[in-house]
């Protein structure tokens, strides 16, 4: 089976940082990954959206997803077009301070997490994606919370080691904001169509 997750925002959020650090868990879990970022040219504030691919065989996925199974979503802006591709039965987890600004199916769940109000009492407003990327982890269990620290470290490069006790900090925060496998993704299932 194959999982397809699609992380969305603007520029400046982490958007494709995040997305890269449950690629490179999943594969030390054994798991194969797609990864596809697409991504304006602006620094901050331009569309930012990424599609990970996880499956337990070699991915038959195109490098352009047509639908998800699941979002994480920081932001309202661009929302709009990945919204339209995600399944009937599709997993959103999104930032509360957004919850209301989103309109999900009512086949849709729907997990609203503080990640804006974490970040800040972690002192740092910029770690709300890897907030939201830990609580996703924690819920689907799709890779374990040693494995997304794990990748998180070796993504951040040495000059950006300071940030290092921060992000691990957020991770462990978005792993407590969710039960543990509450939407448990098996990835050893065969799929059913949605």
């Amino acid at each position: 089976m194959e999982h397809e997750t699609f992380v969305s925002g603007i520029g400046g959020q982490g958007i494709q940082l995040i997305s890269k650090m449950l690629s490179v868990a999943a594969m030390e879990s054994g798991r194969h990954v797609m990864l596809n970022g697409v991504y304006g040219g602006e620094m901050r504030g331009g569309k930012s959206l990424a599609t990970v691919v996880i499956g337990s065989r070699p991915l038959r996925a195109l490098p352009v997803t047509a639908q998800a199974s699941a979002a994480i979503v920081l932001h309202p802006n661009f929302w709009a077009e990945p919204s339209q591709r995600l399944r009937a039965n599709a997993l959103i987890l999104a930032d509360s301070e957004i919850a209301a600004q989103l309109s999900p199916l009512a086949t849709q769940s729907f997990v609203a997490v503080p990640a804006t109000r974490l970040a800040r009492e972690i002192g740092n407003p910029l770690v709300g994606g890897m907030i939201l990327m830990s609580a996703y982890a924690t819920a689907t269990g799709l890779v374990t919370t040693a494995q997304l620290l794990a990748a998180m470290r070796s993504l951040v490069p040495a000059h950006r080691a300071q940030h290092l006790a921060t992000n691990e900090k957020a991770i462990e925060a978005g792993a407590a904001a969710v039960g543990p496998g509450a939407y448990r993704v098996d990835l050893d299932a065969t799929r059913v169509a949605a």
